[in-house]
């Protein structure tokens, strides 16, 4: 089944950056851009960032049941890797 995350937030220079999150086949496939910029950028490796607000989005959704207990798991066990 589908699943999809979208959210903005607002980097240190005040700039919008728009995510995306679609979790398809059981891979999970992350994009961004700037509101600025014509294309988006797609992360083999999501950026850590992305991964907590990710799985903050996800528990709030889990906590409606609009989301699954698998989905945080699997979420949860990725934000929780250590800083690069």
């Amino acid at each position: 089944m589908r699943s999809q995350h979208i959210w903005t937030s607002r980097d240190e220079d005040g700039r919008k950056r728009e995510v995306r999150v679609i979790k398809f086949g059981g891979n999970w496939k992350f994009q961004a851009k700037f509101r600025d910029e014509e294309k988006w950028t797609y992360y083999d490796v999501p950026l850590l960032d992305d991964l907590r607000d990710l799985r903050d989005i996800i528990f709030r959704k889990y906590q409606r049941r609009r989301a699954s207990a698998e989905d945080f798991a699997a979420v949860d066990k990725d934000a929780a890797r250590p800083d690069s």
